[in-house]
């Protein structure tokens, strides 16, 4: 048996491949060795009828339409499983063919509801396409009693519908969920006739194990599998590629229209993040769009207790200019700042940290990529030179082993993570370092071979424990850091890692993980080939969080790991735009493309540009702002696409900044938790409604390109620039595509980025310049951005939230796959029929010591806060250990998380948080309290809106 290797979605394209030439019907043609010969004639223009076969699967042979002539060969074989071969001739079209196929495709549809006219799917069905391309006009037979058109719909998921009366039971579906999503939840059940797809167990879809990526509905050829919203509103008639606006994969989407309304998004197959695949949220959860909770008017309010008033936007935007006007003249320049958006296009955050530092007249910026990934960037920035990942996704398929620090790929970044999942399936090893038993580390299909489950807060030390084994025990590749490092800063660094006190064994008391496991995973990492570390919050999020991004590369530049397909360093970003924010200049200190303000050089160039000189002082991070709104030298901010009084650690503080301030302008979709504190609400825009450009985790640089027209008549660029014009700085931009213009010519690594490159290429990964005029999917080769590598001493330094007799557990923090963040999208789409409230994991150790069970709410306290959550009692987490979300805005879970924050960039240590947890029977004083201030906010705009 020849095995058949197709394209798919999550192979890198072929190179250097032996080619074959063949004879199809009577067209000779070349194609590379393993081709189909289905793919071969589609090569040519030529088009065999199939069903069960499409380019997102392996080929499978079921559906006998695809059958063609072989010279010399007994029979019709199918077309999507032979293999082309040299000297081959083929035919595609013959009467005996045509007369097979018509008999095939009469067994179809006499087992099928003669609906087509009344169907979903009309104009958007294969069987439909198929029975006129082999020329069926009638049926001759049925098999009475046999069929399934009697058989129950299931309704149960809220994005799609599954009509078990319309399945051929191609396959397509099972084996979408299998190669594409691997979840595996889809399986064919019965024999003959009684043979049907089935959800797990013949469950309903939503009870089953379907994570409703949406790779069935779009792999089915009928209408068995169909999005509601088709059914509702017909089918698109046309489409605008974009892409998604919730994680850092950046996938790529259709989104498929009938006029301005949005039908449904379709993954686009040349998408370069996605291939083609989507998650739940990317696929479905675009509903927030048009919720009936959006805000499409500009409001202004005297006092956070006044009423709102719609106003204008020529009165909304006056009265905000000339409030931080007046503010300024009476406390200083440096009394107002503005807060950038990773939700935002890449033009419209350039536009914030300009109007800031050319408008306001100081460095006041930041950015919430600064409470999540700024350790990234001077960890990244210190050792190898450039403040970001090394690799493209597509790299994973070729990685031997592959290290996950502190992330969890399957939740939060669900298409990265089955593109994990497929490598693993395919034999790479996998190492799991994370306090908390994720689905990587064991499900049905996937196992880690090393679970390193260590204690909260003590990354820096399980990382120089690896370190000291791969330096002990003659594994570091020497040649490569004789080549590529600084030889000083190595040499310090080996001795450094070599001291007993970083042994695995001198550690286990302090990360808690057996020594063997250490020294196993260490020696698996540094030989076991190709070796990738992926990290995620639980690296960066930490009081050590820079430290042991440092000491993450310092492990890839002692093995040799950084520099080519198959390995690197590989921050896994949250939020869509948090790599475009950071590029873009977001924070005080630093200009478009990572350089410092007090630059002389770089200061000068954007001095000559704007217009306006700036100052060469970095200016205040949030949480200076907080604490200098509570001092009283602070009192007015813009906050873009941000909502900190619910996603910033200790509330508390964040809020009783925000009530300091004399003006707060929160610009947003909805009134969110931060709008409680708001003195002018500019209604903001989705990604549906404007044009622009995100960049991913794999700095690849996608087009955003408006779908339908901006509800509040503005996008989020075009108010920045009013506000700005109103402050009496003036912007002239036409269209984003002159703001990225701009861009290019000020940021050194986008020097050759433009609409039009990105148009051409479908997307670019930075950097793109003279260097790389096409961009640069792989950093590093040959040589790093620095020169050479530098090693960084990496003394681990305990934190000083520690569990103590009165906090005696540690409260970590993290994602689910159907929510997104804070919420303020997915809790507004169906989602919330999988997560409809945060719960605090707790292990049946710990639950049974306080008296828990499950379902009990509890009184999670530590010494910043207190609030209260439902108990799940979970061996995933350890003892000693409990872990939430903070996806719903009553959770109040960051109200318990404290004020540390990582020495080098301030990025808060959500990960860690001394706590204890007590069953009770109420909410806490905070939730109660809060619940109020928001119903009587939500009162008095719905009030506003009304009147």
């Amino acid at each position: 048996m020849t095995l058949i290797k197709e394209p798919d979605y999550g192979t890198p394209e072929r190179t250097a491949e032996k080619l074959v030439t063949l004879e199809i019907d009577g067209v000779a043609v070349s194609v590379p060795e393993g081709t189909s010969v289905m793919r071969a004639a589609a090569e040519m223009g030529f088009s065999i009828p199939k069903l069960c076969a499409t380019d997102s699967v392996e080929p499978f042979g079921s559906c006998r339409l695809c059958l063609v002539e072989i010279e010399g060969r007994r029979g019709t074989p199918a077309s999507c499983t032979t293999p082309a071969e040299q000297g081959m001739k083929v035919k595609t079209q013959t009467p005996k063919l045509a007369k097979l196929r018509r008999n095939v495709m009469e067994l179809y549809i006499s087992d099928h509801p003669l609906d087509c006219l009344t169907c979903a799917a009309n104009g958007d069905c294969e069987l439909q396409d198929m029975a006129g391309a082999v020329g069926l006009r009638e049926v001759r037979y049925g098999y009475e009693g046999a069929n399934h058109l009697d058989a129950v719909k299931d309704e149960s998921n809220p994005y799609f519908t599954f009509d078990p009366a319309k399945c051929i039971v191609c396959s397509r579906c099972v084996r979408a969920c299998e190669e594409v999503q691997g979840t595996f939840a889809l399986t064919i059940d019965g024999r003959g006739f009684a043979s049907h797809v089935s959800a797990s167990q013949d469950e309903d879809f939503l009870a089953s194990e379907c994570v409703s990526c949406g790779a069935c509905v779009q792999a089915c050829p009928t209408a068995t599998l169909i999005e509601k919203s088709v059914i509702e509103a017909g089918q698109p008639e046309h489409s605008v590629v974009t892409t998604c606006a919730y994680c850092g994969v950046g996938c790529s989407f259709k989104a498929e229209m009938r006029g301005t309304e949005v039908v449904r998004m379709m993954p686009y197959k040349d998408g370069g993040a996605n291939h083609g695949h989507s998650c739940v949220k990317g696929r479905f959860a675009w509903g927030y769009a048009t919720h009936k909770d959006r805000i499409t008017k500009p409001m202004i309010r005297a006092k956070i207790t006044d009423p709102w008033q719609e106003v204008s936007w020529e009165v909304a935007i006056n009265h905000a200019a000339s409030e931080f006007k007046r503010i300024q003249k009476q406390y200083g320049r440096g009394s107002i700042g503005g807060i950038t958006s990773s939700r935002c296009t890449n033009e419209e955050t350039y536009l914030v940290q300009k109007m800031v530092r050319a408008a306001f007249g100081n460095n006041n910026v930041d950015t919430c990529a600064r409470v999540c990934h700024s350790p990234t960037g001077y960890g990244l920035g210190t050792t190898l030179g450039t403040s970001a990942g090394t690799q493209t996704f597509d790299s994973v398929m070729e990685a031997d082993v592959i290290l996950v620090m502190g992330a969890n790929p399957t939740d939060a970044h669900p298409v990265f993570g089955s593109r994990m999942k497929k490598r693993i399936r395919q034999g790479a090893r996998l190492i799991v370092i994370d306090p908390r038993r994720i689905d990587l580390v064991k499900d049905a299909h996937v196992e880690a071979d090393y679970h390193l489950a260590l204690k909260p807060g003590t990354n820096v030390a399980i990382v120089n424990a690896l370190a000291h084994v791969i330096a002990t025990e003659g594994l570091i590749n020497e040649a490569y850091v004789k080549e590529r490092c600084e030889p000083e800063d190595f040499a310090l660094w080996r001795a450094f890692v070599s001291e007993p006190r970083n042994s695995p064994e001198a550690t286990e008391s302090l990360t808690g993980v057996p020594a063997a496991d250490v020294r196993a995973a260490a020696r698996l990492y540094a030989t076991g080939g190709n070796a990738a570390i992926y990290y995620g919050l639980g690296v960066t999020e930490h009081s050590q969080g820079s430290t042991t991004v440092i000491g993450i590369a310092n492990l890839a530049m002692a093995t040799g790991n950084i520099g080519r397909m198959g390995v690197g360093v590989n921050p896994l970003r949250g939020q869509n735009n948090v790599q475009g924010a950071c590029d873009m200049g977001s924070f005080p200190h630093e200009f478009s493309g990572y350089r410092h303000v007090s630059n002389d050089a770089v200061r000068e160039s954007f001095e000559a540009l704007w217009g306006v000189k700036l100052e060469s002082e970095p200016g205040l991070r949030i949480p200076n702002m907080l604490d200098a709104a509570m001092d009283g030298s602070f009192k007015g901010i813009y906050i873009q696409g941000e909502d900190i009084a619910q996603s910033d650690p200790d509330i508390k503080h964040v809020t009783g900044g925000l009530e300091a301030m004399e003006c707060v302008v929160v610009q947003d979709l909805f009134l969110n938790e931060t709008a409680n504190f708001a003195h002018v609400f500019l209604p903001g825009t989705t990604f549906l409604e404007k044009d622009g450009t995100f960049t991913n985790a794999e700095r690849r640089i996608n087009l955003v390109r408006k779908a339908t027209p901006p509800v509040p008549g503005y996008a989020d660029w075009e108010v920045t620039m009013l506000l700005s014009n109103a402050l009496g700085y003036k912007m002239d931009y036409k269209h984003p595509s002159e703001i990225m213009d701009e861009i290019a010519a000020m940021t050194p690594t986008f020097k050759n980025v433009s609409f039009k490159k990105i148009e051409e290429m479908g997307s670019v990964q930075w950097p793109c310049n003279d260097a790389s005029p096409d961009g640069t999917p792989i950093m590093h080769i040959g040589k790093f951005v620095r020169g050479k590598g530098r090693f960084v001493l990496t003394e681990y330094v305990p934190t000083d939230e520690k569990s103590t007799a009165k906090f005696p557990l540690l409260l970590t923090t993290g994602r689910i796959l159907s929510q997104y963040n804070v919420g303020a999208q997915t809790r507004r789409t169906e989602n919330v029929a999988w997560h409809d409230e945060d719960i605090l994991e707790i292990h049946p150790h710990d639950a049974e010591q306080r008296g828990i069970h499950d379902g009990d709410i509890v009184s999670v306290i530590s010494r910043a806060g207190e609030t209260a959550l439902a108990a799940l009692i979970s061996e995933r987490m350890q003892p000693g250990v409990v872990y939430t979300t903070f996806h719903h805005f009553g959770s109040g879970v960051n109200v318990v998380t404290t004020d540390f924050s990582d020495w080098a960039t301030n990025c808060p240590e959500y990960k860690v948080t001394a706590v204890e947890v007590r069953a009770t029977n109420r909410p806490s004083e905070w939730q109660l309290k809060y619940a109020k201030l928001r119903d009587d906010t939500r009162q008095i705009a719905g009030k506003t809106a009304a009147e």
